[in-house]
Order: C-alpha cells, then sequence, then structure tokens
C-alpha cells in the first residue's frame, strides 16, 4: 500500500512538472529611448502565419490588444508598422518507465521502458517599428504547446497575446 501511495505521488509530481513546462511562455523587449507617448495610430505592416486562417485570428488579438491601449488602426501611414510572424515546430518529451525490482537508482533488476511524445509548439512573434526612423521599438513572443483543437488554439493564442501587451507600452522608467 505504501509502494502505491508513492508512486501515486511520483505521478503527480510527473503531471505538474509536465504541465507545467506546456504553459505559455511569453518576453518582451524595447528600445529604451524610445518615447511611446507619441505613438497613437499603427499600420499593419505583415502578418505570416502557417495557416493564413490565422492571419485574422492574429490580427484580431493584437488589435484587441491595441484598441485596448488607446491606440487606433490606420490603413496606412501610422506612427509605427507592426509585424506578426508565426511559426511551428515539432518537439519531444521522454518518459522513462522502470520495471522490475529496485530500479536503475539501486542497481537492481529490471528494465526500463522509454516512450516519446511528439507535440507541436507554435511560436508568435509581434513586432513594432517607428514608421519615421523604421528602428524595431517593441518586439514581444509568446510560445505554447498547440491542440488539435482550434478552438482552444484559438483561446490560447487570445491569452498569449494578451500577456504579450500586459505591459504595454512600457513605463518609462525615472531615474
Amino acid at each position: 500500500m505504501k509502494l502505491d501511495k508513492h508512486i501515486f505521488t511520483w505521478f503527480f509530481v510527473i503531471v505538474i512538472l509536465t504541465t507545467a513546462s506546456f504553459a505559455s511562455q511569453v518576453s518582451t523587449d524595447y528600445d529604451h529611448a524610445a518615447k511611446f507617448s507619441g505613438y497613437k495610430t499603427y499600420s499593419w505592416t505583415k502578418i505570416a502565419t502557417v495557416n493564413s486562417i490565422w492571419d485574422a485570428r492574429v490580427k484580431n488579438a493584437v488589435n484587441k490588444e491595441l484598441a485596448a491601449k488607446g491606440w487606433t488602426q490606420v490603413p496606412s501611414g501610422g506612427d509605427v508598422s507592426v509585424v506578426a510572424v508565426a511559426s511551428t515546430r515539432t518537439e519531444q518529451q521522454l518518459y522513462t518507465n522502470y520495471n522490475g525490482f529496485g530500479g536503475r537508482r539501486f542497481g537492481g533488476f529490471g528494465g526500463a521502458t522509454t516512450t516519446v511524445d511528439n507535440y507541436k509548439v507554435g511560436t508568435l512573434v509581434v513586432d513594432m517599428f517607428d514608421a519615421g526612423s523604421k528602428n524595431l521599438i517593441w518586439r514581444a513572443s509568446a510560445s505554447d504547446t498547440l491542440s488539435d483543437n482550434p478552438e482552444k488554439n484559438t483561446k490560447n493564442l487570445d491569452k498569449g497575446v494578451q500577456k504579450m501587451f500586459s505591459h504595454f507600452p512600457p513605463s518609462v522608467s525615472k531615474g
């Protein structure tokens, strides 16, 4: 009975760690010399996704966040040019199960079976350029595990973009 409790505990820990490793990862960076208070309008320059169906989804998610920040989209000639590029890649997770007495740790008898779990990871990068100087002023990226369910992927896209813009525009540090 005690062994069953330990197996359940280890299984629970592995599930928690695996779930945490699949959580959305977001990073942002910006030009500290850029005067974000002077930017109020933006225009789309490029949207490139793996699947053109996602072009509109990415654009809508970014537009929603920028509108919430008080920015206005204009067809051309905005203060800022926006570029969004999405990509996917296949990752692998290895799982090893030890069977028999003692396992590898104690030099016991038995064997090990390793299985490979392939999964897709999607990454979205959003860049903003000063329209006049053409300098990159802000970049954000979000990566997350993709599902076979498009609705779930759309929800994850919206959450990832929301995280990207959670501290946008960057606050100017005084010091």
